[in-house]
């Protein structure tokens, strides 16, 4: 069951098999699309990061001024393309911080694949939300990304999940409990400011695992 035991958030692509895909709805970022997800924000150091109160065990309420003071933490969390393979690391975060979060086509096929292979769409194994905070990416260089989302809820299910697409004129901001898996950066490479809760809570959904499937997120030069 999700949950029970941490998953490996950098998979061989050998070790995941081959499977149906899910196709993945795009829109394009806007103050009303993101209504319930999140905002797109100008400015990274006027973004006021959500932080949750730490929740009540039972009938007795946390002290006010309690239980939200852990703070934020912020740092670059860069994205990279390494031929079909998509990786990032999170210099915000400690303990582990690198990622594989998909791949361009069946992760059975990685080895077989050219490195300069036209780039249609991301296979995506794994989403998680961040019940202690929000999290704000900002672009430090220009280029458009997408970012697939759903709505709180633990019950998730793949048809819940949207794909963004984000012009990088400006950053994304989601609420807590919002379900993503980082960004997906057009260019070879894209670096961004990352600000988060300090907590780095982390609650997770394996698709191929759960549904017998990976999400397909496009990446359109526009929606």
């Amino acid at each position: 069951m999700s949950g029970t035991v941490a998953p490996d958030l950098a998979p061989d692509a050998r070790d995941k098999p081959s499977l149906p895909c899910h196709e993945v709805p795009l829109l394009e970022a806007t103050t009303e699309n993101l209504q319930g997800y999140g905002r797109l924000v100008s400015d990274p150091q006027a973004c006021e990061i959500e932080i949750v109160r730490w929740p009540a065990q039972g009938w007795r309420a946390v002290d006010p001024d309690t239980g939200d003071q852990g703070g934020t933490t912020e740092g670059i969390f860069e994205f990279r393309w390494d031929g079909p393979t998509l990786r990032a690391h999170n210099a915000s975060v400690g303990a582990q911080n690198e990622y594989v979060l998909g791949w361009s086509c069946d992760p059975q096929t990685v080895d077989t694949q050219a490195a300069g292979s036209a780039r249609q769409r991301v296979l995506l194994w794994h989403a998680n939300y961040h019940p202690d905070g929000g999290q704000l990416f900002f672009p430090r260089e220009p280029g458009a990304f997408v970012a697939p989302l759903a709505l709180p809820g633990d019950d998730v299910k793949p048809d819940d999940f949207v794909a963004f697409w984000c012009d990088g004129t400006t950053g994304l901001y989601i609420h807590p409990g919002v379900w993503h898996e980082a960004v997906f950066p057009l260019s070879d490479r894209q670096r961004f400011f990352d600000k988060q809760g300090k907590v780095h809570a982390r609650v997770s959904v394996d698709f191929g695992a759960e549904f017998g499937c990976y999400l397909a997120a496009p990446l359109p030069q526009r929606p």
